[in-house]
């Protein structure tokens, strides 16, 4: 699955690490900290999806986003639960993602008007240790995202990047 992602400043990764004691009682821990965008889907030509990708993103800004918290997805619609997240506030990512959704198909219950922006922290485990992590407050974080990266989901590495204004 290729994606379409948003890198994290160092400060977002150290806030994420600095929480790690809080995660351990997950059953998964992320160690790699971005912001999903848009799934684009699997492909047999990953440069013919990253064409299309470039065409959906020419005229995207540079856009402010900011960490404002953490929060969980109780119920999610896929994967084990609950998810919890840092909680990303940008409302120039949320404009790019419904641009992309035009482009590319929108995913049930994940994209579209389903769409949160967020950095994954954990999943599986304890609903009350995700409450407890939720109610904990954090400094907030602000950064222009500059450029946004192509995702290989199969082997967990960008495959590229593109600046914004694109």
């Amino acid at each position: 699955m290729y994606s379409v992602n948003v890198p994290v400043p160092g400060r977002v990764r150290t806030l994420a690490n600095d929480l790690y004691p809080e995660l351990v009682g997950f059953d998964a821990v992320r160690e790699d900290h971005s912001c999903l965008l848009k799934r684009l889907g699997d492909a047999d030509h990953v440069h013919q999806l990253q064409h299309r990708a470039h065409r959906a993103l020419e005229g995207a800004p540079a856009v402010e986003a900011r960490i404002t918290g953490i929060d969980y997805f109780e119920d999610p619609p896929l994967g084990s639960a609950p998810v919890v997240y840092l909680v990303v506030e940008s409302p120039g990512l949320e404009t790019i993602h419904r641009n992309l959704t035009d482009h590319f198909d929108a995913v049930s219950g994940l994209e579209g008007g389903d769409y949160v922006p967020h950095v994954t922290l954990a999943r599986g485990g304890d609903l009350e240790a995700a409450r407890r992590l939720a109610d904990r407050d954090v400094d907030p974080i602000t950064w222009t995202v500059s450029e946004l990266e192509f995702w290989d989901g199969t082997y967990r590495l960008p495959v590229s990047r593109v600046s914004l204004p694109a």
